[in-house]
């Protein structure tokens, strides 16, 4: 590649933060320009190798979104809805390519996104790995395959310091069911049982989530009927393909008209 586009990492401290910082700075296809922290975090002002403890990468750690973009082709953000929203219209600002893989947004705060993606590129999605993404295609293809007398579970497990429920990795693997049967999520999801809750609705997709230990992604779809269950599941055992799958969405959005896109365009699905 005769540029390499630079990139900026928001949320640096965090699990993913690092991460992606560590993909990036072992890239031959990326540049490491900035890395953004909340005001008054302890790292603003540190080179963010030093502070991650290793050695010394030239970044300095700021607190100030819109001077880290200027320098940068593509920002990502795993952070929080809340920080995601203000992320972005400082990337539409700076013409950045904006990956999100914040989960947790609601509805409004998706639409919110919208003005943003009218100047610059957006690449939102719940999970970036590839074999997930294939997972949400396969559950699209097999509930459309398969008529109501199949119950639709989804399973999904996460270590106990992730703040949302369901994963929005199950959330995407719920659309996509929704989506094979030609209904809307909304109408017939079913996200919490407790106490005396009466016979499962037929054409409902449950929800359940399991929070433990270090597990870093774990996701079931469950297809069951009287004599038969079919299982689709994905496994992840390191936070490295997200970042991956993330880096590849902040390159492949170099170029392109301004809109909002998903791992599905990014992978060619």
């Amino acid at each position: 590649m005769t540029h390499i586009p630079g990139i900026v990492i928001t949320g640096a401290s965090g699990r993913m933060g690092q991460m992606l910082i560590k993909t990036i700075a072992d890239s031959d296809q990326a540049r490491l320009v900035g890395v953004v922290e909340r005001m008054g975090h302890d790292w603003i002002g540190q080179d963010v190798g030093e502070a991650m403890g290793g050695q010394a990468l030239g970044v300095k750690v700021t607190d100030d979104p819109l001077e880290a973009f200027a320098q940068a082709q593509a920002v990502i953000d795993f952070t929080a809805p809340e920080a995601t929203l203000e992320f972005s219209a400082l990337a539409a600002q700076a013409r950045c390519v904006h990956v999100i893989g914040t989960t947790g947004m609601s509805d409004e705060q998706i639409a919110a996104l919208e003005p943003a993606a009218r100047h610059a590129v957006i690449v939102r999605a719940g999970n970036m790995s590839l074999g997930v993404n294939l997972l949400v295609q396969l559950t699209k293809k097999v509930a459309a395959a398969l008529d109501e007398d199949f119950d639709i579970e989804i399973i999904e497990g996460h270590h106990h310091h992730k703040v949302d429920a369901p994963s929005g990795t199950a959330l995407m693997l719920g659309e996509a069911a929704a989506d094979g049967r030609g209904v809307s999520l909304a109408d017939v999801s079913d996200r919490g049982r407790d106490g005396i809750t009466g016979a499962r609705k037929r054409g409902d997709i449950g929800f359940h989530a399991i929070r433990g230990g270090d597990v870093v992604g774990e996701h079931d779809v469950l297809f069951a009927a009287p004599g038969e269950r079919i299982v689709l599941r994905h496994l992840a055992s390191d936070r490295a393909i997200f970042a991956r799958g993330a880096l590849k969405a902040a390159l492949w959005g170099q170029g392109k008209a301004p809109g909002q896109y998903d791992m599905v365009d990014v992978l060619g699905l």
